[in-house]
């Protein structure tokens, strides 16, 4: 996957280029789908910084094995991100979760 694919798939699904961000909660690895996207006037990113970061994400996800795993969670679910609430997609790493959790 890369940053351009995961793009088209968060506006495919909600129609916005949210911003994306991992979080170590709870001994877990989640991707958060968060309220704020890249066609808001108050995004703090530009759209080559936006792109970049989402590069960035992409390669992570690759190198972790997570790639599907997030394809699954976004056909499949019905929650949306909304101010506050970010979409949070639990990431099963197996061993590779302990690279993270140290």
């Amino acid at each position: 996957m890369t940053g351009q694919e995961l793009r088209q798939m968060l506006i495919d699904k909600w129609g916005y280029s949210y911003d994306v961000q991992f979080r170590r909660t709870q001994g877990k690895i989640f991707l958060q789908v968060m309220w704020k996207y890249l066609e808001q006037a108050s995004f703090p990113l530009s759209e080559a910084e936006y792109q970049e970061h989402l590069n960035s994400i992409a390669n992570y996800l690759n190198a972790l094995g997570g790639t599907s795993q997030v394809l699954d969670f976004l056909t499949q679910t019905k929650e949306r991100p909304r101010l506050g609430k970010a979409v949070s997609i639990p990431l099963d790493l197996g061993d590779r979760a302990s690279e993270w959790i140290l």
